[in-house]
């Protein structure tokens, strides 16, 4: 069995965000199973047309790497976060689940997973 990993995302920085993104899909193609979490004002994320917005020089596109994980992996989007920012289900991009803490905590203590947080 692949080792998992997860990766929590907190920012909306678009270089903080770049490498969080970047790992989860590099470690998609290095045959890992992967779990984004947008969190924080990463929320907006979860939102289409929010990673397109983004233009970092030398990175890969954060609307590509995101739908590498999404065709891949899972994208997760915490329920409370939502909340706050009032994101709604209807608003999510296909593909994105909501999900809270308790989902969270599960995924990271379960065997074989590497959690990093941006």
């Amino acid at each position: 069995m692949a080792r998992s990993l997860v990766v929590k995302v907190t920012t909306d920085s678009p270089e903080r965000c770049a490498q969080a993104f970047t790992v989860a899909a590099t470690a998609l193609a290095a045959g890992a199973e992967v779990s984004l979490w947008l969190t924080g004002e990463a929320s907006w994320f979860a939102l289409a047309g929010r990673a397109e917005a983004v233009d970092l020089p030398h990175a890969a596109p954060l609307a590509d790497l995101r739908d590498a994980v999404l065709a891949g992996g899972r994208l997760t989007l915490c329920t409370q976060c939502a909340a706050r920012r009032g994101i709604g289900e209807a608003d999510l991009l296909p593909g994105v689940r909501l999900a809270g803490s308790a989902t969270f905590v599960e995924e990271v203590l379960a065997e074989e997973v590497q959690a990093l947080v941006y």
